[in-house]
């Protein structure tokens, strides 16, 4: 069992401009659990709160208990999205610089 030590709410606008596709799980819930006699913790993102104190059951991997079942439900798809803004940014700052340099 995990127990979640906290829930904070992340405002979907501020996420936008900063990774480009705001998200609707707008919750980030930090959790630990015990496994082989070591405290583990983890996190994820949920569309609902979840109060703290809350028990919910986790699986982990006896071999390396830092991986647990929320492993794989942190954000990772945002790569290409990143990639598409930043490549967008450095061309638009150099078209602006060589508007700015023809100017002089």
């Amino acid at each position: 069992m995990a127990t979640v030590t906290a829930c904070k709410y992340e405002f979907g606008a501020g996420r936008a401009l900063a990774f480009g596709v705001p998200s609707d799980k707008h919750f980030r819930i930090s959790f630990n659990y015990w496994a082989n006699d070591e405290l583990h913790t983890g996190e994820f993102y949920s569309e609902t709160a979840i109060p703290q104190g809350h028990l919910f059951p986790i699986t982990y991997n006896p071999e390396a208990p830092h991986e647990h079942s929320h492993s794989s439900a942190t954000p990772a798809t945002r790569s290409p999205v990143i990639a598409i803004g930043i490549i967008g940014s450095l061309i638009l700052s150099l078209a602006w610089f060589a508007v700015m340099r023809g100017c002089h």
